[in-house]
């Protein structure tokens, strides 16, 4: 639930992306529990505030990430809190200068700042996302967690889904999610669609039905993907209504993204094409030994658009047929 900015006691910052939200959602939980008699409140950009409505107990305030108007409208509102508590998941210097506007007795973030009273001494350590947000828990006095958990969904939610799929004469148990897409700015973690493609089809003659996710605004990429095999559902699925979804599927391959941590914390095997961006740092919890990444000596390279010297071979050496014969591998195929 999306609340009119009431006062409460201690407040969680997560702005954004979606995959980083999705990640931050168990150490939220474990906050709340850790602080049974406050009530806690988490700020997020308003399309994620569906997703951390999903925690039991949990107040939620939306606002916008950018702009001038939005920002000075939330030091308005961050000025007029004065919770007792703050945790900074976010890390950023956005969310540095919120937690400083806070004034709050005991504020919690990422490194040694002025913005924190507390802070993992040395900075954080690890390589995963996850590794530093358990930093945060630890220098706030609340006990580190296994990030495995699983994303909480509602009946009515999952009934959404099933009448979807019902519908679309998908209610079977041979459906394989793919998600070809990624974030508009990175367009370097796209594995080829001719690839997808032919791998939809292979996975077709395997006897699996096919469905393609992704936003409104992958509607045109995949209905071209959908033209050989398979159903387009871009735009049809809510964030929690993805996660509904994965409780009907096999198996997922996606690309590094948002999609991909949702459906691993609906507990989806999920199989993740990597190149551009370190499968270390950013696969979903649980998901490590279902990577898919191959030897290019350029990868990773951070880089949002792959240089065309470069061929875009970090994800053109995984080729259909690597995959499926991964897939045979792990019997999630014959």
């Amino acid at each position: 639930m999306v609340t009119d900015g009431k006062s409460s006691d201690l407040l969680v910052i997560k702005l954004g992306a979606l995959g980083d939200v999705v990640l931050a959602l168990p150490y939220v939980a474990r906050i709340q529990a850790a602080w049974p008699r406050h009530r806690i409140t988490v700020l997020t950009a308003p399309q994620y505030a569906g997703l951390v409505g999903l925690l039991p107990g949990v107040e939620v305030v939306a606002f916008p990430r950018k702009g001038f108007v939005a920002m000075s409208r939330l030091s308005c509102w961050l000025l007029g809190r004065r919770p007792a508590i703050v945790f900074d998941l976010q890390g950023s210097l956005r969310s540095r200068i919120m937690t400083l506007l806070s004034r709050a007795g005991m504020r919690v973030g990422r490194r040694a700042s002025p913005a924190y009273t507390h802070a993992p001494a040395g900075g954080h350590t690890g390589v995963h996302a996850c590794d530093w947000l358990n930093g945060v828990l630890v220098a706030g006095g609340v006990g580190a967690i296994d990030p495995g958990w699983r994303l909480p969904v509602t009946q009515a939610v999952r009934a959404r889904v099933r009448d979807w799929l019902q519908a679309h004469a998908l209610l079977r148990d041979s459906l394989v999610l793919l998600h070809a897409g990624s974030s508009p700015s990175w367009p370097s973690k796209r594995w080829p669609a001719e690839y997808f493609q032919a791998l939809s089809r292979a996975l077709a003659e395997h006897g699996l039905q096919v469905i393609w996710l992704g936003g409104a605004e992958e509607r045109d990429h995949n209905r071209v993907l959908a033209e050989g095999t398979g159903t387009d559902a871009s735009g049809e699925f809510s964030y929690p209504e993805l996660a509904a979804l994965a409780e009907h599927a096999v198996f997922a391959l996606t690309n590094d993204s948002g999609p991909m941590h949702i459906l691993a914390a609906a507990g989806l095997p999920v199989y993740a094409f990597f190149g551009p961006t370190d499968w270390r740092r950013s696969h979903a919890p649980g998901q490590a030994d279902r990577v898919l990444h191959g030897q290019a000596p350029c990868s990773p390279c951070r880089l949002r658009v792959c240089p065309p010297q470069r061929r875009h071979i970090c994800m053109r050496e995984l080729t259909p047929e690597h995959v499926i014969a991964r897939l045979q591998a792990d019997s999630m195929i014959d």
